[in-house]
């Protein structure tokens, strides 16, 4: 399944996550953004389970602003979750 959600807040304006039968994270391309933090995150959490990506980046500030874009992140896997 692949889920596309708009961020809201950060310099990436969309983020696309692919996801398999057993809520693992199968590939997360940001558009936008930091490019290189963007792919360091996206290879970190390829082969997650979402719950523990929601886990570990819910919550993370970028600067002043109240989200960032591993928060971001979590946001859309919380609706995947709700909606799988």
């Amino acid at each position: 399944m692949t889920y596309s959600y708009k961020t809201s807040g950060t310099c990436s304006k969309k983020i696309e996550i692919e996801i398999d039968e057993n809520e693992i994270v199968r590939n997360v391309t940001f558009s936008g953004g930091c490019h290189g933090n963007l792919q360091g995150i996206s290879k970190l959490v390829c082969g997650m389970h979402i719950d523990n990506i929601i886990d570990k980046l819910s919550g993370i500030k970028c600067g002043f602003k109240s989200t960032s874009c591993p928060d971001q992140l979590a946001l859309a896997l919380k609706e995947v979750k709700e909606n799988f």
